[in-house]
């Protein structure tokens, strides 16, 4: 059970750190503002400046929503004509959105997963 947890927490910061990797200035700031911080193994979160899981995963949530946001953006000023936003541009922040949006329901089906392996213990 402790290796699914962990499992999870390892993609949340690869996922943060991917994001945070992305166009500078843009989401990944949201994700370094909310990256998970004094995880230290299985021994859980040290001192009280961490901020909390449901903050982290709010944070985490947002970046995918404004990511979304930047692509449909793009996409509709590409439709109007717009000559900043080549289709390369709109291609690539489509395809950021989608693998963003995967990543988010990943992590969402393995703490579903996770809760019901929890509450399916024998007490």
């Amino acid at each position: 059970m402790s290796d699914s947890i962990s499992s999870i927490l390892s993609q949340i910061r690869s996922y943060q750190s991917q994001v945070s990797q992305s166009a500078p200035g843009q989401v990944g700031d949201v994700a370094r503002g909310n990256q998970i911080q004094g995880l230290v193994g299985d021994q859980g979160v040290s001192g009280t400046h961490a901020p909390s899981f449901s903050d982290t995963l709010r944070g985490a949530i947002s970046g995918v929503n404004d990511t979304q946001q930047k692509a449909s953006d793009l996409a509709r000023a590409f439709e109007l004509g717009d000559p900043d936003a080549g289709l390369a541009k709109v291609m690539l922040a489509a395809q950021q959105s989608q693998v963003a949006f995967r990543a988010t329901v990943e992590v969402r089906n393995r703490l579903v997963q996770a809760y019901q392996d929890v509450m399916n213990m024998p007490l």
